[in-house]
């Protein structure tokens, strides 16, 4: 039978609910591992990234042509080519061949372009060389044990290009959580098109794309469902998930309806609300729950409401913060834009309203086809306006956006 909600259970306030699941995740975060870098790809950094060396760890041309003592005309005594420790020029009136990336040798007074250069008929080179140095010097980009990046910070390929060039052939880092997604719902198809009663499932395979753009790992059983609408088989896919993920989200039956489920099957799993409910519209009836695993770990359960724009809502609004303090990330700090038309309030509750940003003025414009069982304005959104509780968004106005995980191959 359903098991009503606990008597304190207000809905809790959207910025609240927010700091709320953040701080949980923050609590469990995800065990930290020593990988090489070809394997750190996704993950987060569990320490500060220090540089080993000085960067660069010894002076280097920065184009091709001849490292020269002293005045022109320079007499050829060699050249070093990237790779190579050069003999220091000991002479005035002396010089050397040199490539781009090369060691300057000890004693170079200037490095003088090739294409700016000659030779006279005995050979010797001459030229002026330019008053700003061709070179860049020993730790002109950071020093040897300098602090580079801040634990917490997300690993893409330009920071494992940077570790790598520091000297590191392994890093300390917190892995991507592992994620599953519990489908719930007799009416829903996975294949063909709707009618009859029957929708077609929107979330199933859309939700394990939103995870992945925010840092998740597909858990060995990703996407579940539709779970029959019995308890029993919630308590089963639940538990089963829970074995493999850190993080489950669950489609529908965040309400207390008569096949809605998911408040009495965590119940009987031992869950502890973390938020339930969130004076937010729409999207009011989200969750987050944690269950504690055999090993003392604690795994979070996230109730995310059956219409598919409400799914949404709870991802960024609960989701987004609980995974940032799950991979030890820096609590997110939303931007803030313009509002190029007026968005509504929605009284007591806070109001996130699609909008699509300007590319030029960054101005947030709301969209239309914004119901909460649509997903037609969503997929040409950029994020959420956030009109607190008790206002309204006039045009002008400076607005907190919730943004969307960046679509792939974006960057900010």
């Amino acid at each position: 039978m359903n098991v009503p909600p606990p008597p304190d259970d207000a809905p809790v306030n959207w910025a609240a609910a927010r700091e709320r699941v953040y701080a949980a995740g923050r609590a469990a975060m995800v065990p930290d591992v020593e990988l090489p870098l070809s394997e750190i790809d996704g993950c987060t950094l569990a320490e500060q990234l220090t540089t080993l060396t000085d960067l660069p760890a010894f002076p280097t041309a920065s184009v091709d042509g001849w490292a020269v003592r002293g005045d022109s005309p320079w007499r050829v005594v060699g050249r070093v080519l990237a790779g190579a420790t050069p003999a220091p020029l000991t002479a005035d009136g002396s010089a050397v061949q040199i490539a781009t990336g090369a060691m300057v040798p000890t004693g170079t007074t200037s490095v003088l372009r090739v294409e700016e250069s000659s030779r006279d008929v005995h050979g010797n080179v001459l030229g002026t060389p330019r008053t700003t140095p061709e070179w860049r010097a020993a730790g002109e980009e950071a020093a040897a044990g300098e602090h580079l990046l801040p634990a917490g910070t997300p690993i893409d390929p330009g920071l494992i290009g940077l570790a790598a060039s520091c000297g590191h052939d392994r890093l300390r880092v917190r892995r991507p959580v592992r994620a599953a997604v519990l489908v719930f719902g007799d009416e829903l198809l996975t294949t063909g098109r709707p009618g009859a009663g029957r929708v077609r499932d929107a979330l199933g395979p859309a939700v394990p794309a939103w995870l992945r753009r925010y840092g998740c790992q597909p858990a060995p059983t990703a996407v579940v469902g539709p779970v029959a609408d019995t308890l029993a088989a919630h308590v089963d896919g639940l538990r089963a998930a829970l074995d493999e993920a850190d993080l489950i989200c669950t489609t529908g039956g965040t309400m207390h309806g008569p096949v809605d489920h998911l408040h009495p099957a965590l119940r009987e799993l031992g869950a502890e609300y973390v938020v339930n409910t969130v004076a937010v519209r729409p999207g009011f009836p989200m969750l987050v729950a944690r269950v504690t695993g055999p090993d003392g770990r604690d795994r979070f359960v996230a109730g995310l409401p059956g219409n598919p724009q409400s799914a949404i809502v709870a991802l960024v609004s609960l989701v987004a913060p609980l995974l940032a303090g799950l991979h030890g990330q820096p609590d997110p700090v939303l931007p803030h834009h313009p509002l190029g038309a007026p968005i509504p309030g929605r009284g007591d509750f806070t109001h996130l309203a699609l909008v699509r940003l300007d590319p030029v003025t960054r101005t947030a414009y709301p969209l239309r086809h914004v119901g909460s069982a649509m997903l037609r304005g969503l997929a040409a959104a950029d994020g959420f306006a956030v009109i607190a509780p008790g206002g309204t968004g006039q045009a002008g106005d400076l607005v907190p956006v919730v943004p969307l995980p960046l679509r792939s191959g974006e960057r900010p």
